[in-house]
């Protein structure tokens, strides 16, 4: 019988192999959106995941039981509910990597000035974990659980530097290169140019490719394996990162990566 064909949604990935379980997929999918907005109506849900709002509904109403989700009974808005918290800082307890980072973090802040950040790899993005603002009135925010598409990011692109190939591979099945600005990187080859500069010099840099007026300058985090698991940047407006500023600044975001990566185990 051949598979209907998904007009919205996300796009495909492993979880559509066969033994997965399409009730649950259809659940983490619908967590997985609601965490990416600050409020969606049923019918908002329902058509950006291409379900019948029944279903919507049904999920919507098991998750919510669960603390998962949440509405606003004035708005008739769904958002993330305040169990997802509760799973989210199991990770964190588990991994350790945030309260190590977090006075290295501080430390980057205040030599550098910029908003300090720390993500993760999640998928075909990165996954910022946490944040050191800076005081200055213009700034970089990534609260905690924000998502940013890999090949327009400093954090991104560090991981696709010194990760495995399967990074790579995963973008481009996954999102592949969509543009944001006019500096966006969108075919293969300007992202492999970039990615072997990236490599030369030990830290990476997004000049402009996410948000106009904005730049980051980032480098991984590596495990005792010495695999890249995570990534360290300072992002802040163009008119404080400058050009000239860009080889001190990756040597002093390189510096702090490699003292995470040295708490780390390795």
């Amino acid at each position: 019988m051949t598979e209907p064909t998904r007009k919205r949604g996300r796009p495909r990935s492993s979880k559509d192999n066969v033994g997965t379980v399409q009730v649950l997929d259809r659940a983490l999918d619908m967590l997985d959106l609601l965490s990416a907005n600050k409020g969606l109506t049923l019918s908002e849900v329902a058509e950006q995941m291409d379900q019948s709002p029944s279903t919507v509904h049904r999920l919507l109403h098991s998750l919510a039981a669960r603390g998962m989700v949440e509405s606003d009974q004035a708005t008739q808005a769904w958002t993330i509910g305040p169990a997802t918290f509760r799973l989210g800082s199991a990770f964190m307890r588990r991994s350790g990597i945030v309260e190590r980072a977090r006075p290295i973090l501080r430390a980057l802040m205040e030599h550098t000035g910029e908003t300090a950040n720390l993500g993760i790899l999640n998928g075909d993005s990165v996954m910022f974990l946490s944040q050191v603002e800076t005081q200055e009135t213009i700034r970089a925010f990534f609260p905690p659980g924000t998502r940013s598409p890999l090949h327009a990011s400093g954090i991104g692109k560090a991981l696709l530097a010194f990760g495995g190939a399967e990074v790579l591979e995963t973008l481009m099945q996954g999102q592949g290169l969509k543009k944001f600005t006019d500096k966006t990187l969108t075919t293969p080859e300007a992202l492999e140019a970039d990615i072997s500069r990236t490599r030369a010099r030990g830290f990476s840099f997004d000049d402009e490719e996410r948000t106009r007026g904005m730049r980051c300058i980032a480098a991984p985090v590596f495990d005792l394996s010495g695999q890249a698991v995570a990534g360290i940047s300072v992002s802040g407006p163009t008119h404080r990162i400058g050009h000239e500023h860009i080889k001190t600044l990756g040597a002093v975001v390189a510096a702090a990566a490699a003292e995470l990566s040295q708490a780390m185990g390795k």
